[in-house]
């Protein structure tokens, strides 16, 4: 038993990291419609969006959770900051 009830096993962890990786694909398809005309550096700051998701993966499979959730958590942000400038953000 943990100290903290609230606390989530591994495989918690891993599902939810897992859903945000899912929520990213969804969120980067409605960014894809402001790439197309976005200029040089919003097309940067997608791209970044795309490679922390990717390291996000990555850390996952070497079983480094916080940092595949720091990375994908990092994205969405990316992402919503890049959606909130174009007024595409859902409720952020």
């Amino acid at each position: 038993m943990t100290d903290n009830p609230g606390a989530q096993d591994d495989a918690g962890i891993r599902r939810r990291i897992q859903k945000d990786m899912d929520m990213f694909e969804g969120s980067i398809a409605e960014a894809s419609a402001i790439e197309a005309g976005a200029d040089k550096k919003v097309r940067k700051v997608i791209d970044l969006a795309r490679m922390y998701a990717s390291d996000s993966k990555s850390y996952l499979s070497k079983g480094d959770l916080y940092t595949s959730f720091s990375c994908i958590s990092y994205a969405h942000g990316l992402l919503d900051a890049v959606k909130g400038i174009y007024g595409k953000e859902r409720d952020i």
